[in-house]
């Protein structure tokens, strides 16, 4: 076994996740590695992922990126949450909001309380409550004022929506900055060594060959280096995440931009809405074996709230995960590692996560496979976990208007899921796991919005009269209101701070 420090970091594949991974590890090794990336002109990218979630917030952090650079450089808005229209019964909407709901009292969260009284039918929706879904919908966006501890305006939360294309721009012109050296061409083959089985280099198009220590497989969903070459085998959850296909089109903003992603339920899945600076990214993810690709683009087509600017792309995935992300010599980044479809924007997360699990398992020559193993664990159960958020929206449906939502509400789901299920419907109880994604309040909104009501209640909720329990709540929701009101417009807060030059 050898102590060696690794030299050489290559890099297959650009995009998102290759720009994202180049531009992080220049940044954290500095120049003692010699960090390449190949990619191709001829090859697209997927490019769809637009919208993401307020952890990418750590990830520019760590980048010490401008934000207000950073948005404009991207056409970007910002982003509040997700609202997700005839997912529990046709007619119905709700906002998976970011950040905190309401105010705790005592030893009990907010939720303990506005439970009771929902039941009772004396609380306003759960979104009046949340300070993050009442400013989405009134379309108004401001940055957390620390300066105002005791004001519900300290605890904005949000995250951004994007074009990905200039996202990826933008972070190679960063790492390129730091010393990431660019390789035009396309990897027809790849080297292994005869002995450990781990690769050596890749060659292009052009006969020239790339050597490397580590290589890392961004090459999308063909999975290049990791499943091409190292055949590490992909678990399909097809079966729990029917959706197989997507068409996107981007069409001409109608009205400001809004300051959140809309999703709304077609008859065999679902439609995105993403409204940046200078355009909407729009798409309709659906399950091919309910609808044919014609119908899914005629779907999209007659819903878009603005003008088509360009012809429809039709996409092709597998919801599952890649049975070992880190195999050998190679770890598989973005999409090679596993496909969670756009619902909760976690695309853009994952890769951030696997960024930050390789640095923390950095490894060296000997390339230790305890180290491995363990990388490949954490990276099983992140995607376990979203897994599982996922499949909540669809199973938790009481829609009956058409096969498919019929089909999910009576699918079987994962233990681990209808365990969390159980617990909810009993008394209201959410139990996260470990350092799991979605926190309690994710969860929350999500089985709340679909109609998953607890039977009972906390039994220290009790300790309140139901008078003062509703004025509890009636200071919360107008204070949030309040708050609300002070707020700019998201158009004039990004006017005065980011707003993007004409395209």
């Amino acid at each position: 076994m050898s102590t060696q420090n690794l030299k050489t970091i290559v890099i297959a594949g650009g995009g998102t996740a290759g720009w994202m991974t180049a531009a992080a590890l220049a940044k954290t090794l500095g120049r003692r590695y010699d960090i390449r990336l190949v990619e191709s002109d001829e090859i697209g990218t997927i490019g769809v992922g637009e919208a993401t979630i307020p952890m990418i917030q750590r990830f520019n952090a760590v980048l010490e990126i401008d934000e207000n650079e950073f948005i404009r450089e991207t056409q970007g808005t910002f982003k509040l949450g997700i609202e997700f229209v005839d997912w529990g019964a046709k007619g119905e909407s709700y906002m998976h909001g970011f950040g905190r709901i309401g105010q705790d009292l005592g030893l009990l969260s907010f939720d303990k309380y506005w439970q009771k009284l929902s039941r009772q039918g004396r609380a306003a929706p759960l979104g009046a409550y949340t300070m993050s879904t009442s400013a989405a919908y009134a379309g108004r966006f401001m940055r957390p004022r620390p300066d105002m501890p005791n004001s519900p305006l300290k605890d904005i939360t949000y995250a951004y929506q994007f074009d990905a294309g200039l996202y990826a721009r933008y972070l190679r012109r960063y790492a390129e900055r730091l010393g990431v050296q660019r390789i035009e061409g396309r990897i027809t083959d790849v080297r292994l060594n005869g002995e450990s089985g781990f690769v050596e280099s890749v060659r292009l198009a052009n006969e020239e060959h790339v050597p490397g220590d580590l290589f890392i497989d961004c090459s999308g969903f063909r999975g290049l280096l990791i499943e091409q070459t190292l055949e590490a085998g992909f678990e399909d959850w097809s079966h729990w995440l029917p959706c197989d296909r997507a068409v996107a089109v981007p069409s001409a903003n109608a009205g400001a931009p809004s300051p959140f992603t809309r999703a709304t339920a077609r008859s065999a899945g679902w439609q995105w809405r993403i409204p940046l600076q200078h355009r909407t990214g729009n798409g309709h993810v659906y399950c091919s074996r309910y609808m044919s690709d014609d119908e899914a683009c005629a779907v999209l087509l007659a819903n878009l709230e603005g003008e088509r600017l360009a012809e429809p792309r039709m996409l092709r995935f597998q919801a599952g995960v890649r049975r070992e992300s880190w195999r050998r010599n190679v770890v598989a980044i973005g999409l090679s590692s596993g496909f969670m479809e756009p619902l909760e924007s976690t695309s853009i997360h994952l890769i951030q996560t696997a960024i930050a699990r390789l640095v923390e398992f950095l490894p060296d020559a000997g390339f230790d496979a305890r180290d491995i193993a363990a990388y490949n664990r954490l990276a099983r159960q992140e995607y376990e976990w979203i897994r599982d958020f996922l499949i909540l929206h669809y199973k938790q449906n009481r829609r009956d208007d058409s096969p498919f939502w019929r089909d999910c509400a009576a699918m079987e789901i994962p233990a681990s899921l209808r365990q969390r299920m159980d617990l909810y419907q009993a008394h209201g109880r959410i139990l996260r796991e470990g350092t799991e994604l979605f926190t309690e309040v994710s969860w929350l909104q999500v089985m709340n919005g679909q109609g998953l009501v607890p039977q009972g209640h906390h039994p220290l909720v009790d300790q309140l009269s139901d008078a003062a329990l509703f004025d509890y709540l009636e200071d919360v929701r107008k204070v949030i209101a309040q708050c609300v009101n002070v707020m700019p417009t998201q158009a004039d807060y990004i006017a005065r701070h980011c707003r993007a030059p004409a395209p």
